[in-house]
């Protein structure tokens, strides 16, 4: 009986024991699996938000760099156009019934678009009298080149007929830049110039040095007059232009109109002989003055001189007296 009941509480106690010991290695299984489960999802965790940061910041740099470089363009693009340097001219030849009453408007024009006149000119040509003078009026007019497309469309409304019409532009911007480049280059030739005169201690040194420092200086003053002329050819645009009258022929012809003519001829022809006479004779006037009255004059007391001596000779003296 006590055999059989330490035989029950040994097989009872080695039961619990091993119970413990399955318990204890599946708690640690199963703490293993979890820490192994949570240790893997956090290096999945950290592998899934690394590539996403990383995908963000390859497209975020990508953006960026496509965005910096289109702005970039666009500012390159930008600064071209700013920097472009191009002069526009234009001529225009209108035909309108009164030239001299349509002046006034293309001031008005010019100075309404921040533009002035530079010259203004007025001619009457003549005719053969066969059609009434042609009126003609010249302009030169100096507009922003902003404004110059629009001034050049108000201008060609106020003509009845265009004639002719051109319109040129050149760009200047090579040279304008080159021009930049010299005298930046020119400027620090003469800085130089001036250190080492600075540090000349003869005489000769320092005038040798202030000659070539004049040169350079002379240089600079020629681009820059240059680069000013450029500059305010191609701020201000020029506009030339010529108001005429339209030219009217007379188409009748006749009998009548032929003797007109032909009378009028007679008096042209007449007129100019009578001009050449008398420029004839106001232009030999002097010359009979200075020459043909003194040489007669001359002549004429020459003579009586001889005349004189032929009278006090004896031997004519004798035969006049027989």
């Amino acid at each position: 009986m006590r055999f059989s009941l330490g035989f029950l509480l040994t097989i009872v106690s080695l039961s619990l024991f091993g119970c413990d010991n399955l318990r204890n290695r599946q708690d640690s299984a199963a703490l293993s699996a979890s820490e192994k489960a949570q240790s893997l999802n956090e290096e999945t965790k950290n592998r899934t938000v690394a590539l996403p940061k990383q995908d963000t910041i390859n497209a975020s740099s990508t953006l960026r760099e496509n965005v910096s470089l289109t702005q970039a363009d666009s500012a390159n693009a930008a600064s071209l156009a700013l920097q472009r340097k191009i002069i526009r001219n234009a001529n225009l030849t209108l035909e309108l019934a009164s030239p001299v009453e349509i002046q006034p408007k293309i001031f008005s024009i010019a100075e309404s678009h921040g533009g002035f006149v530079v010259t203004s000119e007025m001619a009457q040509e003549a005719t053969d009298g066969k059609s009434k003078p042609q009126m003609s009026v010249n302009l030169v007019v100096r507009v922003p080149a902003s404004q110059f497309d629009q001034v050049v469309e108000e201008i060609r409304q106020v003509g009845n007929r265009i004639i002719q019409e051109k319109r040129t532009g050149q760009d200047v911007s090579e040279e304008f830049i080159d021009l930049e480049a010299r005298i930046k280059n020119q400027k620090a030739l003469e800085n130089q110039f001036l250190e080492i005169m600075k540090r000349a201690g003869k005489v000769a040194d320092a005038l040798e040095v202030q000659t070539q420092l004049a040169d350079v200086r002379t240089e600079i003053e020629k681009l820059e007059g240059r680069k000013r002329f450029l500059e305010n050819q191609a701020s201000l645009s020029t506009i030339n232009v010529t108001l005429q009258t339209p030219t009217q022929i007379v188409t009748a012809v006749g009998f009548w109109y032929n003797v007109k003519s032909a009378f009028a001829d007679g008096v042209d022809v007449a007129a100019a002989i009578i001009l050449f006479l008398i420029r004839t004779i106001i232009a030999l006037f002097p010359v009979l003055v200075l020459i043909v009255l003194p040489v007669a004059l001359i002549a004429k007391f020459g003579f009586r001189i001889v005349r004189r001596g032929r009278g006090s000779d004896p031997a004519t003296v004798a035969a006049t007296n027989e």
